[in-house]
């Protein structure tokens, strides 16, 4: 994601005309590592999983990856909520909600908190919300669809288990790896091939 602001700058000339000063652009942007799944399909066929088609690209990030930090909840996201604050740099959550789509385990709120926090980005076996503003922040999210529910809190759930959907068994500490063509795990940190 880019942000472009324009400044026109106006001063006085040497000889006390006002004259424009040239205009200035600022580029703000997100220098994170773009991943391209097929590519590491085809540089590690060995290692990786696929994971089932079954996911649609809601974040500000079409690429993400990272290690893998796993959470298993059922309709309530307290433990998302919680591990949203802790620093994410260079991780993913991956967030195993039952495949339930009555309630959205993640919204806008704790979205740009991951963000703040360096995670990587989030694949949510269940439903997310607020996606208008979560397609502009500066993070990689996978759900399987939207729900403008939010959940209750009531504190269950498990941290860094592993947890199964979609055809494959996600482990904290493994890798993970997401565009737009899908989402791939792999036992080791993958290097984009040249």
């Amino acid at each position: 994601m880019m942000e472009i602001a324009s400044v026109s700058i106006f001063g006085l000339s040497g000889n006390g005309q006002e004259a424009l000063i040239y205009p200035v652009v600022i580029f703000q942007r997100n220098f994170a590592m773009q991943y391209v799944t097929p590519d590491l399909c085809d540089a590690y066929p060995e290692l990786v999983q696929v994971v089932e088609p079954m996911f649609n690209n809601f974040g500000g990030r079409d690429s993400f990856g990272g290690e893998i930090v796993t959470i298993k909840c059922f309709e309530d996201n307290s433990l998302v909520k919680d591990q949203v604050d802790v620093d994410g740099k260079g991780k993913v959550l991956v967030v195993d909600g039952g495949g339930s789509l009555r309630r959205a385990l993640l919204g806008d709120m704790l979205a740009e908190k991951a963000a703040r926090n360096g995670w990587e980005g989030l694949v949510v076996y269940g439903c997310i919300r607020d996606v208008d503003v979560i397609a502009q922040t500066d993070l990689g999210v996978q759900a399987l669809a939207t729900h403008p529910m939010k959940t209750d809190k009531r504190g269950i759930g498990d941290l860094n288990i592993p947890v199964t959907f979609g055809g494959v068994t996600f482990r904290p500490g493994e890798y993970l790896y997401a565009d737009n063509n899908g989402i791939i795990i792999s036992p080791e940190p993958l290097k984009m091939p040249e």
